[in-house]
């Protein structure tokens, strides 16, 4: 919403201001139940992550990096405060093979699911990856449905 034009001999910051008016969009949080309160993601997307990657909805995410099979980098729009954020994200692949599992994980700088994994405030680095049930060994897969949010 653009304001066209405030007029006033002088501001002081210590004084209270009122709106008058009609407003739109969500004014404050609410908790359905209970008396927990409510935080919003900071940032969030939902992206086709197979072929050319597309974006289908998303707040506060810029672009999508497809860094190779199974492995992306999103990048916000406007920065995290910091890199105390939590990212939660899971997806959807291709295969039809009932005894595949999936692993996702915030990769490092370099790629891998390691403890050196870290985060950024301009973007954070996902990866997922699929091995045969029980045999320890997994491959980095693209993914056609990949949903991210981020919480601070």
């Amino acid at each position: 919403m653009a304001i066209d034009k405030i007029q006033a001999e002088s501001i002081n910051l210590a004084d209270t201001f009122a709106f008058t008016g009609t407003t739109t969009g969500v004014t404050s949080l609410s908790t359905a139940s209970g008396s927990a309160p409510s935080y919003s993601a900071r940032a969030w997307v939902n992206f086709n992550g197979t072929g050319t990657v597309a974006i289908r909805a998303n707040g506060n995410v810029s672009s999508i990096t497809d860094n190779g099979q199974g492995d992306y980098t999103v990048n916000f729009a406007t920065a995290i405060a910091d890199t105390n954020y939590m990212v939660a994200f899971g997806g959807i692949t291709d295969s039809g093979n009932p005894r595949r599992i999936g692993h996702a994980g915030v990769l490092s700088t370099g790629g891998s699911f390691d403890s050196s994994s870290n985060y950024a405030t301009g973007s954070v680095r996902i990866g997922f990856c699929v091995g045969d049930s029980g045999s320890g060994n997994g491959e980095m897969s693209d993914t056609k449905n990949v949903d991210v949010a981020v919480f601070r």
